[in-house]
């Protein structure tokens, strides 16, 4: 019964991950797609880079509310049978895995950071706040997106361990953990290599005196 409802948990929650906002957003509106332009990747940093605040909110609002619907589904099944936080965990992950690998867009997604979250809000309000706390700490600091995305999720896993949840729900974060470090692999890279991007509020003076003429 329970490897029935984790299959049907992951089927769903795939399925919802694999709408990617970035992707959907930029095709609907601007009538683009996304990863052709900028990193390449479908993701919210990009989005914005490229289309600016356009419809940016859209874009968040569709990556982290499906994190949060996967892991309410997740959770309400697994509920069922005892076991509500594997379930949100569980969703999450197939979620974070539907939005790096979208079954709907050739398998080319985004990196899943907003999806994560939207997981481990409906999780644990807890840790959500502590890793976004971390997350906008280090951005804010360094102004390096890809370090606070790369950072505050590892916190996740320990931090499930410390609120005395059990192995397999910490076991499950950390697989998930893992998926969205690997996607930031090329960041990793040019953090390393200090070619890494940051984030940039507002114009240049460059940019602003070239609107000016």
């Amino acid at each position: 019964m329970k490897a029935f409802v984790l299959i049907v948990i992951a089927v769903i929650a795939y399925t919802l991950g694999s709408l990617n906002g970035a992707i959907i957003v930029s095709r609907l509106v601007f009538r683009k797609d996304i990863r052709k332009y900028g990193s390449g990747n479908a993701g919210l940093t990009n989005f914005h880079r490229v289309f600016g605040d356009s419809a940016l909110l859209l874009v968040f609002a569709i990556d982290l509310g499906k994190g949060m619907l996967a892991a309410l589904i997740g959770g309400g099944l697994m509920g069922l049978l005892g076991y509500p936080m594997v379930g949100k965990i569980f969703a999450g992950f197939c979620a974070i895995l539907g939005h790096s690998y979208p079954v709907f867009f050739g398998f080319r997604g985004g990196k899943g950071i907003l999806t994560a979250f939207g997981m481990i809000l409906i999780a644990d309000w807890r840790i959500a706040l502590i890793c976004i706390s971390v997350f906008i700490a280090i951005v804010a600091f360094t102004r390096y997106v890809s370090l606070g995305s790369i950072v505050a999720p590892l916190l996740a896993p320990p931090l499930i361990w410390a609120f005395n949840y059990g192995g397999l729900e910490g076991t499950v974060t950390l697989l998930a953990v893992l998926i969205l470090v690997f996607q930031h692999r090329a960041n990793i890279g040019r953090l390393i290599t200090g070619t890494e991007s940051k984030l940039r509020i507002g114009k240049t003076p460059e940019e602003k005196l070239k609107d000016d003429f």
